[in-house]
């Protein structure tokens, strides 16, 4: 049976799309259209006088190792808060999805972080693993481990990718508990007649079917790792050590925020933007085409 709606005029479906097309004009297309704009000028740090440049900021910010090294960072840091929010969720997922008594305290307890926000989770993670003064960073001196992530590069990332990770998590085990619960339970129960032992019931059968949840979330994780970790990072090292931290969306509020460098900031959010929409086309291309639906 052929269910669809015919609208008899457009005033209607006009209607219907015209606050979505608002919101994606308003908060996208148009702070997209100013960045533009504003990585062909150049500004003094008081916005009085504007001067168009063309491609120099562009140009300046391709010769600079800092914005190198910076790109460096947000990579190291987007694939390990990809891989371990991704990694950790699936083995929660997998391990709610058992039938167990109160299992559905469990899912909401692992649920709750997500409602957190990134700046909380930072500021939770950072008086947790401070070098003398948390219960984690004491410990890890106690035990003889060098710990200390304001002078350690090494230590501050993986502060970060902690905090950023755990942020994360709970979004990744929501889809991958519905996509678990998705499954058909026949398909498990016969691979386990024919006498397929728990790991390869769920290498051979229950991860690839949970393909096109996972190619989801790994293009969402990345773009979070990019975008939505500026809290994280900013509660917890501001970029530092040194530039250890200093991942390319901090560059940007750093550069243009507390530097007052407008036109090298619009620039570098340009770039970003690119790269992520290139990252994202990648995966699509490439990836996508494991992803059995």
């Amino acid at each position: 049976m052929n269910n669809k709606v015919y609208f008899k005029g457009w005033i209607l479906p006009a209607l219907l799309l015209t606050p979505q097309l608002l919101v994606t004009f308003i908060f996208f297309i148009w702070p997209a259209a100013q960045a533009l704009y504003q990585s062909t000028q150049m500004q003094d740090a008081f916005g009085v006088s504007t001067v168009f440049v063309g491609w120099e900021n562009f140009s300046n910010l391709f010769h600079d190792p800092l914005y190198y090294q910076s790109f460096l960072t947000t990579l190291e840091f987007s694939f390990l808060v990809a891989f371990l929010a991704l990694a950790i969720a699936l083995y929660l997922a997998s391990q709610a999805d058992k039938i167990i008594k109160g299992k559905y305290w469990y899912q909401t307890l692992l649920i709750w972080p997500y409602a957190i926000a990134p700046v909380v989770a930072g500021v939770m993670w950072l008086f947790l693993l401070k070098p003398h003064v948390g219960i984690i960073g004491h410990m890890l001196n106690a035990l003889g481990v060098d710990w200390n992530p304001h002078i350690h590069e090494g230590d501050a990332m993986w502060m970060v990718v902690i905090a950023a990770t755990w942020k994360q998590v709970s979004y990744n085990f929501l889809f991958f508990l519905a996509g678990l619960q998705s499954i058909p339970r026949s398909l498990i129960e016969a691979a386990a007649i024919d006498g397929a032992g728990p790991m390869r019931r769920f290498w051979n059968i229950i991860f690839p079917l949970l393909s096109p949840t996972s190619f989801f979330l790994l293009v969402m994780n990345l773009v979070y790792a990019f975008f939505d970790t500026f809290g994280v990072i900013d509660a917890m090292t501001q970029g530092g050590p040194g530039s250890a931290t200093n991942t390319l969306v901090y560059k940007v509020f750093s550069d243009g925020y507390v530097g007052l460098n407008l036109g090298s900031s619009a620039a570098q959010s340009v770039v970003l933007m690119l790269v992520v929409a290139g990252l994202t086309v990648l995966q699509f291309k490439y990836v996508e085409k494991k992803v059995a639906y």
